[in-house]
């Protein structure tokens, strides 16, 4: 499954399926779903060992998607890659779905994580990812971090824990669109110089395009042969992706589009 225009098609339709739904709950998280199209795509349609039709399946690859509020972009994934019927995921945030503001794993075929409160998943993810060491287990765990995510201190206490363990087998996507809820993270709280520090903590750190899905596969690619240490792959993306009104706008971190700009949307995105 490693046809580009494969890839492209699965993101079109992610992406349609992301503003579809934010606009039926009236409520979510447009801009940094769509920011991490292109990963989630890459990892569910071309690397992960996974199977749709047996979630729990032993050996599997593992994702956690820390900044939960990325839920859109999961779930129309999870849809799309077939491990659940599209036609439900009208229901984001409806009372009694099972697909609410944040992943939760115990009633979601395919999520591994319950994930929201910003900063946890990657103390979860070095947890999953040395069980596999304990075990003997081939299984991979992937996880994405929002750049305004790791300010917060927990995030680097799992980052000195990670090498420590040599776990090589986790690899960190960081989603770095340099906008969260308040404003630019340069000047909320500024990260860089962002790769020497995760080097510093003894990680493989590679830097690319996070949209462009020659670069996401060979780090992906580069990850996987690194032995000793875990990677992070620092994806430069931009927010609200694929939609012009939205891309770069802070204001659609958390806000749902109106009728006539979900109806501008899908148009963008059929094109």
């Amino acid at each position: 499954m490693n046809n580009l225009k494969f890839l492209e098609e699965k993101a079109k339709n992610i992406r349609k399926s992301i503003i579809q739904i934010i606009y039926e709950a009236k409520s979510g998280h447009p801009g940094g779903s769509l920011s991490i199209v292109e990963i989630l795509t890459a990892l569910y349609f071309n690397k992960m060992n996974i199977d749709p039709q047996n979630p729990q399946m032993k050996g599997r690859d593992r994702l956690v998607l820390s900044k939960g509020h990325g839920a859109p972009a999961l779930y129309s994934t999870l849809a799309e890659r077939g491990f659940f019927p599209k036609e439900g995921l009208i229901t984001l945030r409806k009372y009694g779905s099972i697909f609410q503001g944040h992943p939760d794993m115990r009633k979601i075929p395919g999520v591994e994580m319950s994930t929201g409160s910003l900063g946890q998943g990657l103390s979860v993810s070095n947890g999953m990812a040395i069980n596999a060491k304990i075990f003997n287990e081939n299984y991979r765990v992937y996880t994405i971090l929002g750049d305004g995510e790791i300010q917060e201190g927990q995030i680097w206490e799992a980052a000195m824990s990670a090498p420590h363990y040599k776990l090589d087998n986790l690899c960190v996507f960081l989603d770095y669109n340099n906008l969260q809820i308040d404003g630019n993270v340069s000047t909320i709280k500024g990260i860089e110089p962002i790769d020497k520090k995760w080097e510093s903590f003894g990680w493989n750190v590679i830097k690319i395009n996070g949209h462009d899905y020659n670069e996401i596969l060979d780090a992906m690619e580069k990850a996987e042969i690194t032995k000793g240490k875990p990677t992070i792959i620092i994806a430069k993306t931009t927010k609200g992706k694929g939609v012009s009104f939205m891309e770069n706008v802070c204001e659609f971190h958390g806000v749902a589009p109106t009728l006539e700009e979900r109806d501008r949307a899908l148009v963008e995105l059929s094109k």
